[in-house]
């Protein structure tokens, strides 16, 4: 476990200076982090800490977020074809991110976008919760997340199909499509503190989670409150991936496929899980964004869409594994 915790954390080190030292500038990286370390005269500093820098800590966040809900939504159901966006968060997110750009809050606001986002993230969760009950089964919460999420889908369709500006409708498929270019640390302020409460109490359902391997019944034995861990989950999940999508669009299938790459690592157990997916995540996420700069860079390719072209050939191999296994 020590060698696994300390080759992702290399990982994730190396990928962050990467980061912070891969742009179209002729600079060497060793200036590059000079700039940025000890400031100066001149336009690199500035680049380093107001646009690499909030993008490489926004790479970082946003995966270790995705990462760790996507284990906990896994563990939770004992199912590893589960991930954040079932119960609904990320669809709430971009419909009111939607939204603010059609009503034209996001232009008049300069964290009208994120913080609408936020507010339908939030709108969301509450509206799963009520559909659910508060003591609910498993089966009852996928319902309603999958309910929420097609309202959601749908009504972001109706936006865009009533868009009297074509210039704010191709905004908005562009926004959903997910990157960290343009990010400031305003955005890094915004997210943050909402990241560091889903992390916390995603960090503490680890024992409750392993209980449930066992199934409901046994975990209410071991004293496992399975309605408090529930609740824990939802909410710690509309935390990290409201924050998410809010700053940075639809990032899909990071929660789904870092989870089940690592799960043979750690023995299969959930709580080891968490922080091995919250380190794996921010891998996928920063691997993913240099390679946005480094393949395309004069096309501006999406990050959500060159993590769907990964993740979903993986998901279809899970799919096909699991099938063979259930055979």
């Amino acid at each position: 476990m020590s060698r696994l915790a300390l080759a992702l954390s290399a990982l994730v080190a190396v990928l962050f200076a990467a980061s912070l030292t891969t742009g179209p500038s002729d600079t060497s990286a060793l200036s590059d982090l000079s700039a940025l370390i000890l400031g100066g005269d001149g336009p690199l500093p500035l680049v380093m800490r107001e646009i690499r820098l909030p993008r490489a800590l926004l790479g970082l966040m946003i995966g270790a977020s995705l990462g760790l809900a996507g284990a906990a939504m896994q563990g939770y159901l004992r199912n590893p074809l589960a991930e954040p966006g079932l119960i609904g968060v990320s669809g709430s997110a971009a419909l009111g991110a939607v939204l603010a750009i059609h009503t034209g809050l996001a232009a008049a606001f300069t964290l009208g976008l994120p913080l609408a986002a936020l507010a339908g993230a939030g709108i969301g969760v509450l509206l799963v919760l009520m559909l659910a009950g508060p003591r609910g089964a498993s089966i009852t919460l996928i319902l309603a997340g999958i309910a929420i999420s097609a309202l959601a889908a749908a009504l972001t369709s109706l936006v865009l199909n009533l868009s009297p500006n074509p210039y704010a409708a191709s905004e908005i498929v562009f926004w959903m499509m997910g990157s960290l270019a343009d990010r400031s640390m305003t955005h890094v302020w915004l997210a943050l503190p909402l990241m560091v409460v889903g992390w916390v109490g995603l960090a503490t359902l680890g024992r409750g989670l392993d209980a449930l391997t066992l199934g409901e019944d046994a975990a209410e034995a071991m004293g496992i409150r399975l309605t408090r861990l529930r609740l824990t989950l939802v909410v710690g999940i509309a935390f990290v991936v409201g924050a998410a999508t809010a700053v940075a669009g639809a990032i899909g299938f990071v929660g789904l496929v870092v989870p089940h790459l690592l799960r043979p690592l750690v023995g299969a157990r959930p709580s080891r899980l968490l922080w091995g997916s919250a380190l794996g995540g921010a891998a996928m996420v920063l691997a993913a964004d240099l390679a946005v700069r480094l393949v395309l860079p004069e096309r501006d390719l999406k990050l959500g869409v060159l993590t769907a072209l990964v993740g979903a050939p993986l998901f279809l191999h899970l799919i096909y594994k699991t099938r063979a296994e259930m055979a």
